[in-house]
């Protein structure tokens, strides 16, 4: 059991990690694909261009934080970035009005967000004291 919840929480922290850095790449380079990330989107939902080099590097530094071993209340910090990034964009999708197709990126990082952070191993965990 407990082999199983560590692959699904590698397949999970890998998935989240490869999207965080390959729409954080889109938002440094200012690569317009026209999907996530883009500068076009960004402009959609009502964000000045600027933003985008924040986005990007907040992004990769947030998957360094879950990558690199050791450094559990960095990696709880990462994780809640992460988390407040996505449902900003998913709420900011709303807002606007957009369509659920528009939407469906968040809701899969929502996913990932929490079965990476729920099956995390205990060496990636902060431990508390009750004394």
């Amino acid at each position: 059991m407990k082999k199983r919840i560590r692959i699904i929480y590698w397949i999970a922290t890998i998935w989240l990690c490869m999207g965080m850095i390959s729409t954080a790449a889109v938002q440094l380079f200012k690569i317009q694909a026209g999907g996530p990330g883009t500068e076009e989107n960004l402009l959609h939902l009502g964000y000045p261009a600027y933003i985008l080099t924040f986005l990007g590097v907040s992004k990769v530094l947030g998957v360094i934080a879950l990558l690199i071993p050791g450094f559990a209340v960095l990696k709880e910090w990462a994780y809640a970035g992460i988390f407040f990034t996505v449902t900003g964009a998913l709420y900011s999708h709303i807002a606007s009005g957009d369509a659920l197709k528009s939407m469906l990126p968040c809701l899969l990082y929502l996913v990932l967000i929490a079965t990476s952070w729920y099956c995390r191993p205990s060496d990636r965990k902060m431990m508390f004291s009750n004394k």
